[in-house]
């Protein structure tokens, strides 16, 4: 029972990881069409292509059906969700997820005060992904005069960070580690690091 409220969960927690930033960032491409038209089995190949093969040849792969929702194609083994686009932009950028980290994009979507996964969670984005930025700040959701950036290959740990206490900057830099959202309960690291080159 416990294995289908979890399977459940993450079903539910996908659907309103995708939903929820693709309509947040619909048509802030640059006019490529991104996923669509793309066949199961490329879509299938892109959302594994987000982790290091050890981790994705076993995780869970959900793509989008003819409606858009997001439906299993892959069932996994080992706890890691993979999706083959988070942002809906031009470039997919395909992720990765343990359950922990699903826990804490879970609170995210649904406006939680904090996340409340109990310990660090890792997810992997090994094609890059995108954020916001604007006067100098990364933002936590696109808005008016706010510019996309597209970040390289990385990796995230999903636990509270704190860019004074530890030293590490929160912004992008040549160390390639960052304190993403820094100030806030969903403050998170950033490491640049291409999860396909790691062992």
């Amino acid at each position: 029972m416990k294995r289908i409220f979890i399977v459940i969960g993450v079903v539910a927690l996908t659907l309103s990881f995708t939903t929820a930033l693709h309509a947040a960032e619909k048509g802030k491409g640059t006019g490529k069409k991104g996923i669509q038209g793309m066949s199961q089995e490329e879509l299938v190949k892109l959302a594994m292509s987000a982790a290091p093969e050890h981790i994705s040849k076993d995780a869970t792969i959900m793509v989008p059906g003819p409606d858009g929702k997001l439906v299993e194609a892959k069932k996994g083994t080992n706890g890691f969700t993979c999706i083959p686009d988070v942002d809906g932009m031009s470039v997919p950028d395909p992720i990765c997820f343990d359950e922990q980290s699903g826990k804490w994009v879970n609170d995210l979507m649904s406006g939680a005060p904090k996340p409340t996964n109990t310990a660090p969670g890792i997810a992997y984005m090994g094609r890059g992904g995108w954020h916001f930025e604007k006067d100098g700040k990364i933002l936590m959701k696109n808005e008016t005069g706010a510019k996309a950036m597209q970040e390289p290959p990385h990796w995230m740990v999903f636990w509270p960070f704190d860019s004074k206490a530890s030293g590490i900057p929160p912004m992008p830099n040549k160390l390639g580690s960052y304190v993403m959202w820094d100030g806030t309960p969903y403050a998170h690291m950033m490491i640049y690091q291409d999860p396909k080159k790691m062992k």
